[in-house]
């Protein structure tokens, strides 16, 4: 096959360079910048549907709804080539894959739903999970390009949509995990604890998560918040969360919270920030700063 790949992103550009790396590829951004890294290793499109023109198969990984809409089933989007695979590994809820799903099976292209989790870095190093639903005949025929990136493939059904309610809710307890453990280490550093002596503590104890392992003393401690996890695309997914409760006609009072930590940072400016900003307006209500040798 060769693999159509459309959204460069911080998440997207990685995911895409490790497929290119084994396979033919071609590739889409607007970004200018974003295709840079790709001119001696993947054929660059000019649009979606050159994409699908070129391609077996086409990857979307993209940062809003509406940009899903656009590229995917708007105007040309990826109609009328030769790709009768749409892997779908943005989170989005959902509601949404099921809408790109029906549209895309009139013009007789199946959907795989098939988001990430790992982060960056793991997108990077290639050791990301996969969380798949769709068609089980379609998910075989993608899967080694799913591992070129993925090092652990978790099948979800033959329901579209199953994959991001899985999705949605580990990010809600990642964005939990991150949100609560920053308030924390807030209020020790206000009593005068030394933080690094209290992550000690905590990632030896049942505290322990993976903001205490690697977000906070990477990318908070040292001032740099620059885990590469956009604050935006946070708080769309924490949205997407609400949205999938609300639908199963449940109240969430504690993601709420979680939420509402998230658009707090969100209200003090949001482009360009990295999630690990969460902490600030924790901060600046305590009057400290969470960082190593302050």
């Amino acid at each position: 096959m060769t693999v159509g790949f459309i959204g460069l992103g911080a998440i997207g550009s990685p995911i895409a360079q490790r497929i290119a790396a084994v396979t033919d590829t071609v590739v889409y951004d607007i970004r200018e910048e974003a295709l840079a890294p790709f001119r001696s290793s993947a054929a660059i499109a000019l649009s979606p549907a050159d994409v699908a023109a070129r391609s077996d198969v086409v990857f979307g990984c993209l940062s809003t709804l509406g940009a899903y809409r656009q590229a995917i089933t708007e105007s040309q989007g990826i109609y009328g080539g030769r790709a009768r695979i749409y892997v779908h590994i943005g989170t989005t809820g959902g509601e949404l894959a099921r809408e790109l799903q029906s549209a895309l099976a009139t013009h007789g292209i199946g959907m795989i739903d098939a988001p990430i989790t790992g982060g960056v870095p793991r997108a990077k190093a290639g050791t990301l999970t996969s969380m798949v639903s769709g068609p089980r005949a379609l998910v075989d025929q993608v899967m080694p390009h799913l591992q070129s990136y993925s090092t652990r493939v978790v099948y979800l059904g033959e329901a579209v949509g199953a994959a991001q309610t899985m999705k949605v809710i580990n990010n809600m307890l990642s964005a939990a995990n991150l949100a609560v453990a920053a308030e924390c280490l807030v209020m020790g550093v206000k009593a005068g604890l030394d933080p690094d002596t209290m992550l000690e503590v905590i990632n030896a104890g049942t505290g322990q998560n993976s903001a205490t392992l690697t977000k906070i003393p990477d990318n908070i401690l040292t001032g740099t918040f620059d885990y590469g996890g956009s604050l935006a695309i946070s708080v769309k997914d924490l949205h997407a969360f609400m949205q999938e409760a609300g639908a199963l006609g449940l109240d969430t009072p504690i993601g709420r919270r979680i939420e509402q930590a998230y658009l707090d940072a969100a209200a003090r400016g949001i482009e360009g920030k990295d999630m690990t900003t969460v902490i600030q307006p924790m901060e600046q209500r305590a009057g400290v700063e969470v960082r190593r040798g302050r």
